[in-house]
């Protein structure tokens, strides 16, 4: 199988082409370029575009992941083809890209309107999907299987989005008396209202179908069934001349032989649950865990207390060292394949404890030696932990968010913290001092927070 290669959009100028991939138009004489089927073959490469999102494409661990994502490189895979990422930064640039024949495919999920089947080709899997009510699931709750049983309750829904709108028409068709709560505070955002709702903090927001069966990974007390918007179908599209792309791509997507493959990765993303929920090891009387000699031994090399390591472990596997997270971490300190090997181990070698512990020291001190102008010691721990859990490019662009904003960026709490938060938000991981682009920030921001209070917790006991 020939290597995946990976770039992110970098804005050029669009040249003449040359013969047999060229367009003239007759009103301006610019020349348009674009590669069908058996072009793209030739070159053995499919370019494609997509956006940032929880449920199309991003970084995790500095590795590239997403649902949309996993299926273009399924397609991909199954031509023979190297795939060429070039991630827009709005929906705009992404059918300007398209239209200029800078890439071959959208490989996110447009929706089905006429205007654009005038103009371009669906194609791939057919989705459907609405938004939907998120309530919490508790004993003593009824849950809301009626749009009208919405009168008389309140609802939060970030400003200026699409959620809003849906929901003051909602409320006028209904006949009013939604209690429509605006949320106009930057630092929260849709997951955490997601979260908030999981907590029992507030008692419903709305989501995207798709957005919400992923959150639903993490939250399982959470309901997404009650729709509120209708159905709206949605797919890839390519140009409207490039039929044979489309006709292959439409074979692929209703090949019985794929059907292994598309499972495992709706399962990846809209089934397996992303937080560890398994029962933690036996841990002997006296001890943290069961590998504490492992951990005291290796932590010299970082500088470290032993039981700071240990909580990161904890978190990462509650001590299991034979866990597989659902993004593919292995071991008891959660490396990725990809870091494993750039350690020159293999996933089944972190199997074995103290293998693990050492590898995950190692990275740790990769990530801490990331911060050379960080002087403070303990702010450089928040910065190498937060790094661990989200890759550091990440936290290099929070703490650029953090300058352009007027914060410091060598302070973890209330400073850098904040738009690692605000990462998961398109207004900050477009940003053009972002090179990484969306992230579960949350999940970051509530990681390094549970280890550094486990940690306190470990300090405290007899060991």
């Amino acid at each position: 199988m020939k290597p995946f290669k990976f770039f992110l959009f970098i804005p050029f100028i669009l040249v003449s082409c040359i013969g047999g991939r060229q367009n003239n138009n007759s009103d301006d004489n610019r020349k348009i370029c674009y590669r069908n089927f058996e072009q793209i073959k030739e070159d053995g490469k499919l370019i494609v575009t997509t956006l940032y999102s929880s449920t199309s494409y991003f970084q995790y661990r500095m590795q590239p992941m997403g649902y949309e994502y996993e299926m273009i490189k399924d397609y991909a895979e199954s031509n023979n083809l190297n795939l060429e990422i070039k991630v827009a930064p709005s929906s705009e640039r992404m059918y300007e890209m398209l239209d200029s024949g800078i890439v071959d495919i959208i490989a996110y999920p447009v929706f089905v309107t006429n205007n654009l089947k005038d103009k371009y080709t669906y194609c791939g899997k057919e989705e459907q999907s609405s938004q939907v009510l998120i309530q919490r699931t508790d004993k003593n709750k009824k849950i809301l299987n009626n749009v009208t049983e919405l009168i008389g309750k309140t609802v939060y829904v970030k400003d200026n989005s699409r959620f809003l709108t849906r929901m003051n028409n909602l409320n006028s068709e209904i006949g009013g008396d939604i209690d429509i709560k605006i949320v106009n505070n930057d630092s929260i955002s849709l997951e955490d209202l997601i979260s908030m709702v999981s907590k029992g903090e507030i008692e419903y927001t709305v989501a995207d179908e798709n957005v919400a069966r992923l959150n639903k990974t993490y939250h399982w007390n959470i309901n997404t069934n009650l729709k509120i918007s209708f159905v709206q179908r949605s797919s890839w599209i390519v140009r409207k001349e490039n039929s044979d792309l489309a006709n292959s791509i439409n074979s692929w997507a209703s090949d019985n032989n794929r059907k292994r493959s598309f499972s495992r990765i709706i399962k990846r993303y809209y089934e397996l649950g992303k937080q560890d929920l398994s029962a933690p090891t036996k841990i002997p009387r006296g001890h943290i865990s069961p590998y504490d000699k492992f951990f005291r031994k290796h932590s010299g090399k970082i500088g470290w207390d032993w039981r700071l390591i240990a909580s990161i472990s904890y978190q990462e596997s509650h001590f299991n060292p034979n866990l597989v997270s659902w993004a593919g971490a292995e071991g008891l300190m959660g490396i990725m394949p990809n870091t494993a090997k750039s350690l020159g181990m293999s996933p089944h070698e972190l199997r074995e404890p103290e293998t693990a512990i050492n590898a995950g020291v190692e990275c740790l001190m990769r990530f801490y030696n990331g911060f050379p102008e960080i002087e403070d010691k303990d702010e450089k721990i928040k910065f190498t932990i937060a790094s661990y859990n989200a890759g550091i490019g990440h936290i290099y662009d929070a703490r650029r968010l953090a300058e352009k904003y007027g914060k410091n960026p060598n302070i973890w709490e209330h400073n850098v913290a904040d738009f690692v938060r605000l990462k998961s938000e398109p207004e900050y991981y477009n940003d053009p001092v972002c090179k990484h682009g969306y992230l579960r920030g949350s999940e970051t921001f509530n990681y390094v927070k549970e280890i550094l209070e486990r940690f306190e917790e470990y300090k405290g006991r007899r060991s």
